[in-house]
């Protein structure tokens, strides 16, 4: 059964065991769906009323983008745990002889480079879900704005959590210029995406 097809007590359940996924990174993107979702909650909450007739186009197209970055968000959770299971099959690979260790050592790598690619998706995906709490504020329901303010406290935990695991992994891989690479794009979207978050919790805040 996918993690998103599960109880919320199920899930919190495996999450908590031994078992080494769902982790971090699939809590990340459970987070990050959350997030979307509240930001999708709030602007239904706007469609059909008189008060926002001015922003009902706008409303719609942003649940629509809300809602798609909520299930982009639920896949990136399934997402995690298959690229953290590659990993370990490649770890599991026979490594007795040289030319097997050379195979072991080309699929981790490999392996590793989807570990990390994984949580940069989820970064991408947070950064654009914050744009859309940004743009929804004044323009939506004001008695769910609070809902905005905490779907970006959710967002911006998603994409701390995502760089966490890219970090992790970044580690193990031998590709200095890929592994350059992904720091690069990893702290730019991190930067971006808590900048954003910030200023979207502040600006509820100040508006409570």
């Amino acid at each position: 059964m996918e993690l998103s097809e599960l109880t919320v007590r199920s899930f919190a359940n495996l999450l908590g065991s031994d078992a080494p996924a769902p982790g971090g990174g699939s809590a990340s993107a459970l987070a990050g769906s959350l997030g979307a979702a509240l930001i999708a909650m709030v602007n239904a909450l706007t469609l059909g009323r008189k008060k926002y007739a001015d922003y009902q186009a706008i409303s719609q197209e942003c649940f629509e983008q809300a809602s798609a970055l909520k299930e982009n968000f639920l896949n990136a959770m399934e997402k995690d745990t298959e690229v953290f299971n590659e990993f370990s099959a490649a770890m599991a690979l026979p490594k007795e002889t040289p030319e097997e260790k050379a195979v072991r050592s080309a699929a981790m790598q490999e392996a590793l480079k989807r570990c990390i690619e994984s949580p940069l998706h989820m970064m991408e995906l947070c950064l654009e879900a914050v744009k859309l709490a940004d743009g929804s504020i004044g323009k939506t329901n004001v008695n769910a704005l609070s809902d905005l303010g905490v779907g970006a406290l959710m967002l911006g935990a998603a994409v701390h959590g995502a760089w966490l695991n890219v970090l992790i992994n970044l580690g193990g891989l031998k590709d200095e210029a890929a592994a350059a690479a992904y720091r690069i794009k990893g702290e730019q979207l991190l930067n971006d995406t808590v900048k954003l978050a910030n200023l979207v919790y502040e600006r509820v805040l100040n508006a409570l």
